[in-house]
């Protein structure tokens, strides 16, 4: 099953594909899941498309487009149909399809087409895109009354309520949990409220001046019963019905254009008279513009001058000729980024239209990049084709830059759902194509069933290998010409012998394709040490976003952060829950204590049983106690045999685990339980339990039974009997279980403290019970067959034959059945247990696409700040927002200054008091020298002065005690200085150079 299920119900799609702008809608749409796609192209595949076209190969050459796209796309996903359509097309023929997308086509025609779309019965979804050099557009009509039944396609937000007045209009609070995310207007329903009982109808009711824990309900709530606890107020989404209009009344009255980039807030009503005057163009000249041609640029230019003069009111008052100029010359080519844009873009909008979720794109869309283009102005001997794969980009951008392309060094760490767009974007841009030029590529991460989704290089074969070597495989299957080199290796501290300084000084670029923040930081801060433009990226769901790192213009990656994920404590995961979200935390805690901690430490005590006694004799706390405890109860007399032993060993952990604990806690805490300040215990946002009555008639429990027993069987080699299939036998196996009745202790501790990082209450008596555990343990062992080991599980997420997920569904909806919280299936439990991050194909393909816009600026070289963009982008709204880097920050003493960019060096294997004279012909005086942790020198301690000539690297050998590697030639020092003025100053790190 793949993530996106929603996409399922969709129909047919229709693409008419020219060049290359649909070929990444298509790879899109086909992860996704869609039911078919038709490909029709009339033309043949020309070494023009190898630019844009990662299907194509100098084989393909004079082959139908859509006859060879369409085996490698069907590799893509087997379960969708994808069919060609080679002849010419009439507008009948799109009866049967619930939406169409057009690119190379004449206004005429495309007004033709849309016109029948959008008057049919019911209408057809209708988008038209165009990628030409560095410009591109969107137009979508998804007829006169399109419903969209979730605008943004987040959860609905919900809050937990505190107090609700008795007024007009009534005033509702809630607990300071989490920020209420309810706008003024939002309509919201009521569940689970004591005393005010009739807010619990059901209605949708409008809020207005909402705030961070509050908000005013628009109802009079004097006549209603007094509010006395408890409560949930739930966001109602409400749909949103759009009414499109048809390309010939939208051209002349486009309504609001979608902006991406508000330095350039002119820039779409331009666009909009640009593509329709290249329209005129090709169909007056029978072809695209030349590139390079100042005689067909001029002609296209007084085309748009002439359509601006007929505008009448909505004449622009500035055409700006030298963007016309630039239009004109890049209108031949798809360039392969604009393309991967695009088809993020377009392929998002086709699911749109099928299934009614986000808000489509409203209707006109127009962008550029044209600050891409070098910063050297080009000649027109320089954009001539060469016969290459490569003509196309070099029609745009030249043939130097091309050549800077193929010569660079690119380290690209990650190669997942990003890594694999940003290995077909660089294999077809010609990236580290030649022999000068070489790719690397890192992961060290292999491939799951789940990635084949979203990271297309992927297929079911590859299930299990390295995803570095198959990647970079695929990519040079792309173009062969691609120098690259796929290793395995985590970038970290630990691997710096690998990554060392010679490959990080021999680097152009590094571009990061990770997922975790952390990883994300090291390599900043790689980059920020050797000065190396960094291109950084990542997805969420249908958001993206691109930031750039360039030496001395930006800022680093690491300089702003968002805040961390709030946790929530360890009390409310474990015994006050008030979410599915802890309820799931707390299930894959479980399930790792259960199947995977536990039976290997039975292994290390079975292994080493003396030195592991000894260890926990030695710790003799609490922890000690309980892992003690778990041990034995796998080694006792309980001790699983027989699959009939696994079927009670889970009963019964049934009922642990919903039943006892739960009584335990409410006879520790009664329903009228109050603090020690007189306040109720159970007020919100705790919510009061009720223990299950185990049921082998109720699935629930049944399945929860049958995951346990099946999983706990495995951990000890138990085979597994075919009739655990047959839910009656299994029945009448848990039926033979004994149950004894529980007793709740009266002394039962029960951690409350939300600062509490260790649930386990400590007991003076810890070293007696660990020693009668450990006389236990030694009994249990002599019964134990020779060799008897067990079987650890890892939890692994992706296999639906594991009953891994099984449980963990089980165990979450179990315990939130305990405390009256809604339960979850079991995909929406994978995405929180299994701590995936949503990755959509489109998304990615649009995030890469900018980063590799920004990759021909850093290759070129020379461009300025107000020159790049970071991104933030949501294809659910749709949002684009487009700005300049922030700069670093600026360090100025006397007539220097710096930034966190700077390093400096010393070289020549200096002394110290040669290293403090340097300093002080700088204005600077040293206080303080510090390697690493260790002071090298400080002025405060007399005897530093006897180290004033000796070689700085030998202090750091022997003051500091560190092993210098041959493969250093330097290390780093931290320097505190003061000015003249006695006033501290924060300079650079200094790297001593020594060999």
């Amino acid at each position: 099953m793949y993530v996106c299920i929603f996409f399922f119900f969709c129909w047919c799609f229709f693409l008419l594909l020219q060049c290359g702008l649909l070929l990444p809608a298509a790879k899109n749409l086909i992860l996704a899941g869609v039911k078919s796609v038709i490909l029709h192209d009339e033309g043949n595949v020309e070494l023009w498309d190898l630019s844009s076209n990662f299907v194509f190969s100098e084989d393909d050459v004079g082959k139908n487009r859509a006859l060879v796209a369409v085996q490698k796309l069907q590799e893509l996903n087997n379960a969708v149909v994808v069919h060609t359509l080679t002849t010419k097309l009439a507008k009948e023929q799109l009866a049967d399809f619930q939406a169409v997308v057009f690119t190379d086509i004449s206004l005429e025609k495309a007004i033709e087409f849309n016109d029948y779309c959008h008057n049919h019965q019911p209408p057809i979804a209708f988008i038209k895109t165009e990628a030409r050099g560095l410009f591109g557009s969107v137009f979508c009509d998804f007829g006169p009354e399109f419903t969209v039944f979730d605008v943004d396609g987040e959860d609905p937000h919900t809050g937990i309520i505190a107090s609700i007045s008795n007024d007009n209009p009534a005033l509702v609070s809630c607990v300071d949990d989490e920020r209420l995310e309810f706008q003024d207007g939002d309509l919201v329903v009521f569940s689970e409220v004591h005393g005010m009982t009739e807010l619990n109808d059901g209605k949708p009711r409008k809020i207005k001046n909402a705030r961070a824990y509050s908000f005013t309900l628009e109802e009079d709530t004097t006549g209603f019963g007094t509010y006395e606890k408890g409560g949930i107020v739930t966001q109602v989404k409400q749909p949103k019905v759009l009414n499109f209009k048809p390309l010939r009344e939208a051209l002349n009255d486009p309504g609001d254009f979608l902006f991406s980039d508000f330095s350039k807030f002119d820039r779409p009503p331009l666009l909009h008279l640009a593509f329709q005057a290249l329209d005129k163009f090709v169909s007056e000249s029978g072809g695209f513009p030349i590139p390079g041609s100042e005689e067909d640029a001029q002609k296209l230019i007084s085309i748009a001058s002439n359509i601006n003069e007929k505008l009448g009111d909505g004449r622009l008052e500035d055409i700006n000729p030298k963007l016309l100029r630039h239009f004109a010359f890049g209108a031949k080519a798809v360039l392969n980024p604009m393309a991967a844009m695009f088809g993020g873009i377009v392929g998002q909008e086709v699911v749109k239209a099928c299934s009614g979720k986000f808000h489509p794109l409203f209707q006109f869309f127009y962008f550029d990049s044209v600050e891409s283009l070098p910063t050297e102005p080009l000649q027109s001997s320089d954009l001539k084709p060469l016969k290459s794969r490569y003509d196309a980009q070099i029609s745009v951008f030249g043939s130097k830059l091309q050549k800077k392309l193929e010569d660079s060094k690119v380290f690209l760490v990650g190669s997942g759902a990003l890594g694999c767009e940003l290995l077909k974007n660089l294999a077809l841009m010609g990236v580290s194509c030649s022999n000068h030029g070489k790719l690397t590529v890192t992961d060290d991460d292999v491939i799951e069933k789940s990635n084949l989704s979203r990271q297309f290089l992927f297929r079911d074969w590859n299930i299990g290998q390295a995803k570095s070597i198959v990647a970079a495989s695929a990519a040079a299957s792309i173009n062969p010409r691609l120098n690259v080199e796929a290793l395995q290796n985590r970038v970290g501290p630990e691997t710096e012998n690998v990554f060392d300084d010679t490959f990080w000084e021999n680097l152009s670029v590094v571009i990061n394709a990770l997922d975790n923040v952390n990883a994300r930081l090291y390599v900043d801060q790689r980059c920020l040490y050797f000065q190396k433009a960094l291109l950084e990226s990542g997805t969420l769901g249908a958001k993206c976003n691109t930031q750039m790192v360039i030496p001395h213009l930006t800022e680093n990656y690491g300089a702003s952060r968002d805040p961390p994920e709030k946790q929530a404590p360890m009390c409310t995961v474990h015994s006050f829950p008030h979410n599915i979200d802890h309820c799931l935390t707390w299930a894959r805690s479980e399930f790792e204590g259960l199947l995977e901690k536990t039976p290997a430490e039975v292994n290390a005590y079975l292994s080493k049983p003396s030195e592991y006694v000894t260890n926990m004799r030695n710790a003799g706390d609490a922890q000690a106690r309980d892992t003690l405890e778990r041990v034995l109860e796998c080694l006792d007399r309980e001790r699983c045999e027989t699959f009939q032993d696994c079927i009670g060993w889970a009963r019964l952990k049934f009922e642990d685990y919903f039943s006892n604990r739960v009584k335990q806690l409410i006879y520790t805490f009664p329903e009228d339980a109050t603090t020690s300040t007189g306040a109720p215990f159970w007020s919100a946002p705790k919510r009061f339990p009720h223990p299950l009555q185990f049921s082998a008639a109720d699935p629930g429990h049944l399945h929860f039974v049958i995951a346990a027993a099946i999983l706990r069987a495995e951990t000890f080699g138990i085979p597994i009997p075919d009739w655990v299939r047959n839910t009656k036998k299994v029945a009448e196996a848990v039926e033979k279980v004994e149950v004894s009745e529980f007793q709740p202790k009266k002394d039962a501790k029960i951690v409350t403290d939300d600062e509490a990082t260790n649930l386990t209450s400590q007991s003076i008596d810890d070293a007696q019970v660990i020693n009668e555990l450990i006389i236990k343990l030694e009994h249990c062992r002599e019964k134990l067959p020779p060799g008897f080991r067990m079987k650890p599980i890892q939890f692994e997420k992706d296999d639906d034959t594991n009953y891994h997920m099984d449980l963990i569904t089980g165990l979450a909806n179990m315990r939130a059945r305990n405390y009256s919280i809604p339960e979850v299936d079991k995909l929406k439990a994978k995405f929180i247990a299994g701590r995936i991050i949503p990755a959509i194909a489109t998304t990615t393909a649009m995030a890469t696409g900018l980063v590799c816009l920004e990759l021909y600026k850093v290759l070129d070289g020379g461009h300025k700040l107000e020159d790049y963009r970071n991104t933030f982008a949501n294809l659910a709204l749709p949002l684009f927002s487009m700005a300049e880097p922030v700069p670093p920050k600026v360090i100025k003493h006397r007539d220097m200054s710096w930034t966190i960019w700077d390093r400096w060096i010393l070289r020549g294997n200096p002394t110290l008091r040669e290293l403090i004279q340097w300093l002080e012909d700088k204005g600077l005086k040293a206080y303080s020298i510090s390697f690493e942790s260790c002071l090298l020198y400080n002025t405060l301690f007399s005897r530093h002065q006897d180290r004033m000539d000796r070689k700085m690297v030998d202090l750091v050998r022997e003051v500091a005690g560190a092993e210098l590697p041959p493969y250093r030639h330097h290390f780093d020092v931290v320097v505190a200085c003061e000015d003249e003025e006695d006033n501290d100053i924060d300079i650079p790190l200094v790297s001593i150079y020594f060999r």
